[in-house]
Parts: structure tokens; C-alpha cells; sequence
């Protein structure tokens, strides 16, 4: 979805909208998948990074402008441990149990008009 909103700085507000948000590349150089008798599934995402597009534009009282960006994230760490328990069918269901995730380093490229 789009995100849109605006902020208060100084002597005016900045409105900004971010559309058409794509998520163009994701590599998982590191990744393993163990069981953890009695609880379920441990996932472990190592230097993981992802790459997004999107468009922006903002507006003051003074100006405005709009462009392209590109968003890199990397050293993005994740550690998820999924239960597995049986339901009252006897049919095995997940759940997200706990979650932890780091990243490292965020580049952000803006193209626009100014």
C-alpha cells in the first residue's frame, strides 16, 4: 500500500506521499531451517538484503518535488521460531512463536526534480 502522511518541522508542515513501492531484488545468502524437539521450527536468515523501488513527492508552503528512490537494505539478520503444535483435529499447525530481526546498513538513493 501506499504510505502518505505529513510531518511537522520548523515553521511548516511537509506533506508526503510513497506509492507504487516494489521490492525488486531479496537474497537470503545465508539461511537454515532446524527443529527444536518439543517446541517446533527454528529459522535462522543470515546477511540477508533487499532492494526497493518506489516513487515519491513532497510538499511545503515553499516548494515541492517528486522523483524515484531506491532503498537497499543489507546485514539484515532474522531469527524465527515457529511452534508446531497438533490442533484438536489432530492436524500439526503453525504459529509464529517469536521473532527477532537486526539490519545493518540502509542506502537510500532519492531522484527528483530539485
Amino acid at each position: 500500500p501506499d504510505l502518505n502522511g505529513y510531518e511537522k518541522y520548523g515553521l511548516g508542515n511537509v506533506k508526503y506521499n510513497i506509492s507504487s513501492i516494489h521490492i525488486t531484488a531479496v537474497e537470503f545468502p545465508s539461511a537454515s531451517i532446524s527443529l527444536i524437539p518439543g517446541t517446533g521450527i527454528k529459522l535462522v536468515i543470515g546477511n540477508a538484503s533487499l532492494t526497493i523501488d518506489m516513487n515519491w513527492n513532497i510538499r511545503t508552503w515553499m516548494f515541492k518535488d517528486t522523483g524515484r528512490s531506491t532503498v537497499y537494505i543489507s546485514k539484515v539478520f532474522v531469527t524465527a521460531i515457529f511452534s508446531t503444535p497438533l490442533d484438536n483435529t489432530g492436524h500439526t499447525s503453525i504459529s509464529l512463536a517469536s521473532c527477532r530481526t537486526t539490519s545493518g546498513d540502509i542506502d537510500i538513493k532519492l531522484n527528483g526534480k530539485s
